[in-house]
């Protein structure tokens, strides 16, 4: 049997290339080379594309794009007939055909719809979330209407900004103040478009407010402003199209030692926290989680996988923080760790992704 050839993408011009890294080399490593013909295409933090030959281990400390030798100037093409990529070698281009892209690419330009949107106009069959469910996941303020809508409760917020031009009268110390006075301290001030914490900050008193506006406003031009939801956060993984056939794993727990917020030293550290799989929660509770992980996954057009991630109140409540179209993906992150929970090894739940991901294609 023919492998399916994969392209891999990873790295990207986003805040979080680094972090791609690492999620791809996990992939890379572990994928099943005996059904799959993986190719690796590196975007670097500025946007060149490369298809790279390399060593994989290359990637995980970026030295793959000190390895000239290895890297040859590759695009996906929108083309449909080419249905794949191009190199441009000496010889001139060279054409060829994909089965399938797996996007590894966290954050801005990977994670929100854009390079999904590339990948559906060349035919390419894409593993993950589409144009429309990646760009609503990625808008913190916009996934949160959805939610709501669907049953869900939120935290309450305001968001500030329009997308894609910063405007400095929303932004205005009397604007932002008279926005947030229906709001109780502490708050959580985020960038609407931005993922892994980046951006994030915890205000307790209104005279930190605008110091965590100008940094949020750094990472993207609209602001959400919510409260905090007192207890602790969980995390759903799901594997499928929103269907009964839907693979959960367990639901986990991040437990902080100190402080209420799950920063970015702690994600990727484990410094001062713990993520508890399963959560030390009871059966019912572990089921209610997984049942608004299933509706938030349906109500927001998530197709292929993702993970959703809530808060569990004091009182038992859910609330929904937010859904990673593209979780990190190293063989110790989260989401491969709630699979492995219901028996899905690492290496199986790439090709579930996968194959899901060519049957849609």
């Amino acid at each position: 049997m023919d492998k399916k050839k994969i392209a891999v993408l990873f790295g990207g011009c986003s805040s979080e290339y680094g972090i791609s890294l690492k999620s791809s080399y996990g992939i890379l490593s572990h994928i099943d080379r005996e059904k799959y013909e993986p190719v690796p295409i590196g975007i670097t933090e500025k946007g060149d594309w490369f298809r790279y030959y390399g060593d994989v281990e290359n990637i995980i400390d970026d030295s793959w794009q000190d390895d000239k030798a290895s890297l040859i100037k590759a695009y996906i093409v929108p083309d449909r007939s080419v249905h794949g990529m191009m190199e441009l070698t000496e010889e001139g281009p060279v054409f060829t055909r994909l089965d399938g892209v797996f996007p590894v690419l966290h954050g801005k330009n990977g994670e929100d719809g854009t390079v999904q949107g590339l990948i559906k106009l060349a035919g390419i069959p894409l593993m993950g979330c589409g144009v429309m469910s990646s760009a609503l996941c990625m808008d913190k303020y916009r996934a949160h209407v959805i939610a709501e809508e669907a049953g869900i409760a939120v935290p309450k917020a305001v968001s500030l900004g329009l997308p894609g031009t910063v405007d400095r009268s929303a932004f205005s110390e009397e604007n932002v103040m008279a926005r947030l006075a229906g709001l109780t301290y502490p708050l959580f001030v985020k960038p609407v478009n931005a993922g892994s914490s980046y951006g994030i900050s915890v205000v307790d008193e209104p005279q930190q407010v605008m110091d965590a506006v100008r940094l949020a406003l750094e990472y993207d031009s609209e602001v959400i402003i919510e409260e905090r939801i007192p207890g602790f956060e969980v995390g759903c993984s799901i594997i499928g199209n929103g269907s009964a056939d839907d693979i959960v794993g367990r639901v986990d727990e991040i437990e902080l030692y100190t402080g209420c917020f799950f920063d970015y030293t702690r994600k990727y550290t484990g410094v001062d926290s713990k993520i508890h799989t399963p959560a030390r929660i009871d059966a019912a509770t572990e089921e209610r989680i997984k049942e608004a992980g299933r509706v938030l996954f349906k109500a927001l057009g998530c197709e292929g996988y993702a993970r959703i991630d809530m808060f569990l109140t004091p009182e038992g409540k859910i609330v929904f923080n937010e859904i990673n179209t593209i979780p990190g993906f190293t063989s110790v992150s989260r989401f491969p760790k709630m699979l492995a929970g219901v028996g899905l090894a690492y290496r199986d739940v790439i090709s579930r992704i996968i194959e899901l991901g060519l049957a849609e294609g």
